[in-house]
């Protein structure tokens, strides 16, 4: 029988199999699907090495300790979640609704946006001072980055700031309510979310691109779950 197919970065990689030599990357992911999955409490070397099927030795010729490795987890939350809505914060856009719609990218494409990654680090935020400070860091950038997006199309900073609040602080909440609603009655919602939201209505083309390219990842997401 085979060794373990490893979450490697290259999704066309071939599966490694028997006795093979893993990488850093390879322990950083599959550290990252046992966070995810089983909390920071079961991201051990041995627990790790046991999913990849290979000795625990091989941890420490890219980490001194497991808590370089925990560092090198929130590194990478930090370099791809916090990172990945700001840049879509600070695109450029016709309009503030077009500009919501980018940010809104984040919340249906994981490659942009890793929503399971982003509440797990908020439960290890739970039972970390130091992890809570990041999380608080990170989130100031993240609402800081949303309210100069609304000071750009000309809202007052007491509004930016409240509406920079609604709309970040919306998702976290609507993301954990975790609603399982079918997908065209959430796209349906769409013109309406940025209406409230920007006090705007949005154009019907930048609602149809939006739902296009939501539909898109949708699609691809629900491909990934059948075969997997």
């Amino acid at each position: 029988m085979g060794g373990p197919l490893l979450h490697r970065n290259d999704p066309s990689a071939e599966p490694l199999v028997g006795n093979v030599k893993v990488t850093r990357a390879d322990w950083l992911n599959v550290a990252m699907d046992v966070l995810v999955s089983d909390g920071v409490e079961q991201v051990k070397v041995l627990n790790i090495a046991d999913r990849m099927g290979v000795s625990r030795s091989s941890f420490y010729w890219y980490f001194k300790s497991r808590q370089q490795l925990l560092d090198a987890l929130l590194n990478r939350w930090e370099a791809g979640n916090t990172a990945a809505l700001v840049a879509q914060a600070e695109t450029p856009a016709a309009s503030i609704t077009a500009a919501v719609c980018n940010v809104y990218r984040c919340v249906v494409n994981e490659a942009l946006f890793d929503t399971a990654l982003d509440f797990a680090v908020r439960d290890w935020a739970r039972r970390s001072g130091r992890v809570r400070r990041m999380l608080d860091q990170s989130d100031a950038r993240r609402v800081e980055a949303l309210r100069a997006m609304f000071e750009r199309y000309g809202y007052e900073h007491l509004e930016a700031v409240t509406r920079a609040r609604v709309l970040y602080y919306m998702q976290i909440g609507y993301d954990l309510a975790q609603l399982n609603e079918p997908v065209e009655f959430r796209l349906s919602l769409v013109p309406h979310y940025l209406f409230v939201f920007t006090g705007v209505h949005p154009e019907p083309e930048e609602v149809e691109e939006f739902r296009a390219y939501s539909r898109a990842h949708f699609e691809r997401q629900k491909g990934r779950e059948e075969t997997s």
